[in-house]
């Protein structure tokens, strides 16, 4: 499992006693580790018969015991460093406390004192799209708590430092992994975050206060399923706060990059971000009320926006806005560069380029667009006028960019071609993803421009253009490329594009976009029965990790198959102890985090849903048999509480965040509805829709008339390994109980 503090990452693992990986973001533009650590002397603790350990999210603190030892370590919230706490150590015995790297890594191993450094630094000057600038890695190791401290040179690639406990058997080793600051000597960098305090209780407050803020869900289900994705969900949030504290968000390509075990090795182009991959962890952390873990993910956009101006200006034809590369290099260039370290050559691919080949996303316009839109929610939940003004120009100039490349046609409509949609169809005519962003930001961006009262102009070409966009492409289900075997004749679908034969390249459901994360098509939409059709003739079906396919049911209002797209995804793909996932399986063995930010981002969704017109369906896809309580953060800084016991929603509760009037949509249809403001009884209305005046601060509370019931969880709260089918999460016991008379501390 892994630990981190947004800025340093660390995962542990029961090999040589203890090993530790130190892992950050800002080590352009290979990732590179900051090196690993070994506890060679603790395989007393992790040999023993009874040893057990359990990452604590609630204190974001790993702890062990065994033969008589027992652990704790954390990722420091005041400085970037691992604190590791060691008990019940033999007194005069030896520790060996190792800090290496591997070749071709070329450091410069160091002493000074009792503290040792493993130091090094590159340019990045050879890759395509080099940013020229100097990168580095920095750790040292220091004994804070113990006796007859040494460190010592081992050779060129690890230093070491051996130490003996306390008389009471205690020691406390620091593990520095800082930024790299080409003004500043190495050992000053260390030395700055090794001399800070030692305050464990920091990194509890820190953990404590955010889960204190983060939206929890509770769920069961007789299969397994729904105790499975909370658990699932639990581990995305406490990931997500350990990745996302720093100028770049921590994970790429969908990977937990500061939780890696894998030394350097990355399959992906460790320099680059795909929004695609991203999106749900946007997602899921605004819909479980901590936004601020999505500051990472629009500083990497807005810092490089002029970057991306440049980028669309030399690869776009000239065209004025940004277009914002799906796979972006750190540095604002729409370069990808896959090494030919775990395949047999290199492969560079460019994205937002209209002289490089047909290829992924070499003509996907759409990413700026969707960006853009989780700006506008963001604001739209938060009300942070401040963080409006300073991402505004990711929603302007996106849509600057898609008015310029949008072109008349003979029909009198506006056409984006030749453009991909996504992945799935290079250079076709009108793709669902550009006709979705347009269809979505442009009213996003006259409305925020009226609110910050600019871009007057813009505004009103926006307004134009919009009425002369085609709408999304409605074809016969049978003449798509790739035809479902259920479709029937009468049959209709959203297309990938109106070019709907083109051959699909990519495992995506293009046509279910617009649902999410576009969210054109409500409850409401005419096009909603449609696209309840569209999912299930959907050419690709549970096909990745990152498949939205249980976020796509649940804004359908599928309850059963958001569970049984849970369930099976979770077969496939969730693979590794921790919670973590494996889109590609085998080396280097990488732990993906995108699979369960879906399922966090579901289970919000499954609770309560605000469509783009304001309306809040409650409980619109809690899938039958699920027992279920949570929350889920809307417009307003509301806050919608709902329960379900088998699947049935029981009763919800409105914390709201604003004077506001609020149009629901409950399952109550025909029944009496009491409801309770701050807890006293206000009046009865009629169930299904109905509007509330909601002033702030105000708590709503509704319930059927006469009806008292709370769901009852029955799992245990304690640490116990989770499993679903073959899945699981956590490693259960040995296979065998210690025989009778066992000694543990003769059996090391």
């Amino acid at each position: 499992m892994g630990l981190g503090n947004g800025k340093l990452g660390a995962a542990f693992w029961a090999k040589d006693g203890l090993t530790v990986q130190l892992n950050r973001a800002d080590t352009l533009p290979y990732r590179r580790s900051s090196g690993q650590v070994s506890f060679p002397d603790l395989q007393r603790l992790t040999s023993d018969r009874s040893f057990r350990g359990r990452v604590n999210l609630y204190d974001g603190a790993l702890e062990e015991n065994g033969g008589g030892v027992s652990l704790r370590t954390w990722v420091d919230h005041s400085a970037d460093r691992v604190i590791v706490d060691v008990r019940g150590l033999p007194p005069s015995s030896l520790q060996h406390i190792r800090l290496h790297l591997w070749e071709p890594r070329n450091p410069i191993a160091s002493t000074q004192g009792d503290m040792a450094v493993l130091a090094e630094t590159w340019l990045d000057d050879k890759l395509p799209g080099a940013s020229n600038r100097r990168f580095g890695s920095v750790a040292a190791i220091e004994v804070a708590n113990g006796r007859d401290s040494t460190a010592n040179v081992i050779d060129s690639r690890t230093v070491e430092v051996t130490a003996r406990p306390t008389i009471d058997g205690a020691l406390r080793v620091i593990i520095a992994a800082p930024a790299f600051d080409e003004h500043r000597a190495s050992a000053d960098v260390v030395h700055d975050a090794l001399g800070v305090p030692i305050d464990a209780s920091s990194t509890t407050v820190w953990w404590h206060t955010f889960w204190s803020h983060a939206l929890l869900i509770r769920a069961e289900s007789r299969d397994g399923t729904a105790r499975y994705a909370e658990t699932m969900r639990m581990l995305y949030l406490f990931a997500s706060a350990a990745h996302n504290g720093d100028s770049i968000p921590g994970s790429q390509a969908g990977i937990a990059d500061l939780f890696s075990s894998a030394k350097d090795d990355h399959f992906w182009d460790p320099a680059a971000f795909w929004f695609w991959n991203l999106r749900m962890q946007v997602g899921a952390n605004l819909a479980s009320g901590v936004p601020q873990l999505n500051a990472p993910v629009f500083a990497l956009y807005r810092n490089n926006l002029d970057a991306i101006h440049r980028w669309t200006l030399e690869h776009m034809g000239g065209r004025p806005g940004i277009c914002v590369p799906e796979t972006m290099r750190f540095n604002g260039k729409g370069v990808e560069y896959e090494s030919d370290g775990l395949r047999p050559f290199p492969i560079t691919t460019h994205s937002c380029d209209l002289s490089w080949s047909a290829s992924s996303n070499a003509r996907t316009l759409s990413s700026g667009a969707e960006i853009g839109l989780w700006v506008w929610r963001t604001y739209l939940q938060t009300r942070d006028l401040a963080f409006l003004h300073a991402n505004y120009p990711l929603m302007a100039e996106s849509a600057r960019f898609l008015l310029s490349y949008q072109k008349d046609g003979k029909d009198g409509q506006l056409h984006t071609s030749p453009s991909n949609a996504h992945e799935t169809q290079m250079d076709v005519t009108d793709p669902t993803t550009d006709l979705a962003a347009i269809h979505a930001l442009y009213p996003a961006t006259i409305a925020a421009a009226q609110l910050l009262q600019r871009d007057a102009d813009l505004s009103a070409q926006l307004k134009t253009a919009l009425q002369k966009t085609p709408p999304l492409p409605l074809v016969g289900a049978s003449i798509v490329a790739s035809p479902s075997a259920d479709a029937l004749p009468a049959d209709k679908v959203i297309a990938a594009s109106y070019e709907p034969t083109v051959p699909y390249s990519n495992g995506e459901n293009i046509g279910l976009e617009p649902v999410w994360p576009y969210d054109l098509i409500g409850i409401d939409s005419p096009l909603f029965k449609l696209a309840q059709r569209t999912y299930a003739l959907r050419p690709f079906v549970h096909a990745a990790d990152w498949s939205l396919d249980p976020i796509q049911a649940a804004r359908l209002g599928l309850g059963t198959e958001v569970a049984d797209a849970i369930f099976q995804l979770v077969q496939l793909y969730q693979v590794f102890p921790n919670g973590m996932s494996a889109l590609v399986p085998g080396a280097p063995d990488e732990f993906y985090i995108e699979q369960s930010g879906v399922v966090a981002l579901t289970l919000s969704e499954v609770l309560a849903i605000q469509d783009s017109d304001g309306l809040i369906r409650v409980g619109p896809a809690i899938p039958p048999g699920w027992t279920i309580a949570g929350s889920t953060a809307l417009q307003g800084g509301a806050i919608v509480d709902v329960q379900a016991i088998d699947g049935q929603v029981t009763a919800f509760s409105l914390r709201a965040g604003e004077d506001s009037t609020l149009h629901f949509l409950t399952p109550w249809e025909g029944r009496k509805l009491q409801i309770f403001d701050n807890g006293k009884p206000d009046k009865i209305i009629d169930g299904g829709r109905f509007t509330l005046a909601a002033a702030a601060g105000h708590d709503y509370r509704f319930e059927l008339v006469g009806s008292h019931v709370k769901p009852a969880f029955h799992g245990e709260l304690s640490a116990t390994v989770k499993i679903l089918g073959r899945a699981s999460i956590g490693l259960g016991p040995p296979c065998c109980a210690p025989p009778a008379g066992y000694d543990g501390s003769s059996d090391q």
